[in-house]
């Protein structure tokens, strides 16, 4: 029985007493690394100096000690006043401008003044009661904590700045008490968040999630180091004997081709534009045509990556400048042009007869340019004109004297159908199956003309733009400039060309049509006093993906355009989902586009043109 005793304890359950005493002897502690930082280049003061809009700062976890209150109503009333109240009105207020009803606020000038001021009231009304039934849900949902008497810890809040933590303590009410933690933490809040993302939590551990969070979180994150030691019968650490350890290394940091200045800029007038619009979202990129590195980059809605949870649908926290795939409609008559420009099919003298609309073998219907019904047909007109006016009918002719592979071709080579490859998670595949060469219809190659049946993310977009005022060569876009690890030896990214798209005559002559359409087209909203300004709108019908078809009164709004024309220091691409007061882009997007370019070239100092 001994010699059986003895066999069980040193050889069937060796390793579980190994374990028991190890656990008993041994101590294990978790070496964790410092998250890289991310950073912004921010002109302002000294310059080039960098902005860090991801990084890391300490925050107070609030808990309460429920035996310990003695008013839970009073102490929840005043939670809510603290940590709740001023985040309630800002999204409260948010969500009622993009109203159709209560867009016009955001707009003075399209209402009567006493339009305006009995809308204005009616508004505060239902801003308040929105508010009070937000405020009962949340006082409510403290006061089940609170009011747990025999309870000795209730978590409240989690990253609690300094500042409101202070107000909290200044209460003076017993039973609430804090532990100090370090958070990520994002300085300019919702401003550029979905370019961002955002580190949640993977189970118990901290992750990167969407964004550059997401893409970068092997780099941002370091390695976690370890040390152990064996501890004595009193439980001392003793790091003398049998010590092991590792350290840890810190995440690198990443320094970004984003502006902060234009970031801001670019992100607030978006804002604005799409409340005063009562548009249902939109996007916008800036780029530097000659090394595709992303100067802004934004879109609304937004969320705040400080407290990511709040979010209701998490399609917030995807990127729609890279994520969402759309028609992207008149717009891309340009790259038609470029196409048939490129071919010598065409030049900006080249005419045809324009009746309204034209008939394509196969298809039943005629297809109509946008105007047809108040219009009609324009007669002998131009190529420049067919920019100028936005005519579909001009777009199928310059398609159809290249021939339908030719202009499948063309697409390709500016990008369209693959992804650029930008250093984001959650990039969108885009749709051009119906230009692929086995199966492409004399009608589906021409709404492809004039941008409809196919689809485009606004990064590829502005990326195909960017080939046409840098003289024809497609840039890859790039948001990182550099990498920088623990070493401070910085891997810094270099500008690459993909392919040629179009010549550099190509590229000029198309340039100076484009120009043509701010002067004197459809855009002349877009302009920007004392330079020559190239762009183009659109306005797309938005597809039903369910039921096939188009939806009714349903459009999205866009303008690409670049300034200064000679030597663009700029591509900007605008996009509004559904505006509700203006049936075109030339009201909605092309406007915006001039103010945000007008802040760009005085921001990098340009000297006017004319």
């Amino acid at each position: 029985m001994v010699v059986f005793q003895l066999v069980k304890l040193q050889v069937w359950q060796h390793d579980l007493y190994t374990a028991l005493a190890s656990d008993q002897h041994l101590a294990y502690n978790k070496l964790m690394p410092e998250r890289g930082k991310i950073f912004v280049v921010d002109r302002e003061g000294d310059k080039n100096s960098l902005f860090p809009e991801a990084t890391n700062k300490d925050f107070a976890m609030l808990y309460a000690i429920p035996m310990k209150i003695n008013d839970p109503e009073l102490a929840a009333e005043k939670l809510f006043e603290i940590l709740d109240k001023e985040t309630v009105a800002t999204s409260v207020d948010k969500i009622l401008r993009t109203d159709e009803f209560f867009a016009p606020l955001n707009d003075p000038d399209a209402l009567s003044a006493a339009e305006w001021k009995e809308r204005k009231e009616f508004f505060e009304i239902k801003k308040e009661a929105e508010i009070e039934i937000r405020k009962k849900a949340i006082v409510d949902e403290y006061l089940k904590k609170l009011s747990l008497k025999n309870d000795p810890y209730e978590p409240i809040r989690d990253k609690i700045d300094e500042e409101t933590l202070a107000k909290i303590l200044a209460l003076n009410i017993e039973g609430f008490d804090y532990i100090m933690a370090k958070h990520r933490y994002y300085p300019d809040n919702e401003i550029g968040a979905q370019l961002l993302g955002f580190v949640g939590y993977d189970g118990d551990d901290k992750k990167g999630r969407y964004g550059l969070e997401g893409f970068f979180d092997e780099e941002l994150a370091g390695l976690q180091g370890t040390l152990k030691s064996e501890r004595s019968a009193n439980g001392e650490l003793i790091i003398i004997n049998d010590r092991e350890y590792k350290k840890e290394t810190d995440g690198s940091d990443l320094v970004l081709t984003i502006d902060r200045s234009i970031q801001y800029e670019a992100c607030t007038r978006l804002d604005e534009a799409v409340m005063r619009h009562g548009a249902d979202g939109g996007s916008i990129v800036v780029m530097e045509p000659f090394t595709g590195a992303i100067i802004a980059m934004c879109s609304w809605p937004g969320f705040d990556p400080n407290n990511y949870g709040e979010v209701e649908d998490i399609n917030q926290y995807n990127n729609p400048v890279i994520f969402e795939d759309y028609e992207p409609g008149s717009i891309f008559k340009v790259i038609t042009m470029a196409a048939a420009l490129d071919q010598g099919a065409v030049s900006p003298q080249t005419t045809y007869v324009d009746n309204g609309f034209v008939n394509i073998e196969g298809w039943p219907k005629p297809i109509k340019n946008s105007d047809f019904e108040t219009h009609g047909g324009y007669g002998r007109v131009d190529m420049v004109t067919v920019l100028n006016d936005s005519l579909n009918t001009g777009a199928i002719f310059a398609m159809e004297k290249i021939g339908a592979e030719t202009f499948a071709e063309y697409v390709k080579s500016f990008g369209f159908g693959e992804k650029t490859g930008i250093e984001l998670e959650t990039e969108g595949v885009t749709n051009i199956v119906s230009l692929n060469r086995n199966r492409i219809r004399p009608v589906e190659a021409a709404t492809a003309s004039f941008g409809q049946g196919i689809t485009a993310t606004p990064l590829q977009l502005v990326t195909a733009y960017s080939a046409i005022a840098n003289g024809g060569i497609l840039m890859k876009p790039y948001v990182v400039a550099e990498i920088i690890p623990p070493s401070g030896i910085a891997e810094k990214t270099q500008p690459h060309q993909i392919r040629r798209a179009i010549s550099e005559k190509t590229s000029l002559l198309l340039s100076g049509m484009m120009v043509n359409v701010i002067e004197g087209g459809h855009a002349k909203l877009a302009a920007v006093n004392g330079y020559f300004v190239a762009g183009k709108t659109g306005t797309a019908q938005v597809a039903d993906r369910e039921r096939g078809g188009y939806l009714e009164n349903y459009t999205i709004h866009t303008f690409v355009g670049f300034a200064p024309v000679e030597t663009p220091k700029f591509v900007m691409l605008i996009k509004l989902d559904h505006p509700k007061d203006v049936p075109f882009a030339a009201s909605s997007a092309a406007p915006l586009f001039g103010k945000i370019a007008d802040f760009i070239l005085n921001y990098y100092q340009v000297p006017k043109e004319r």
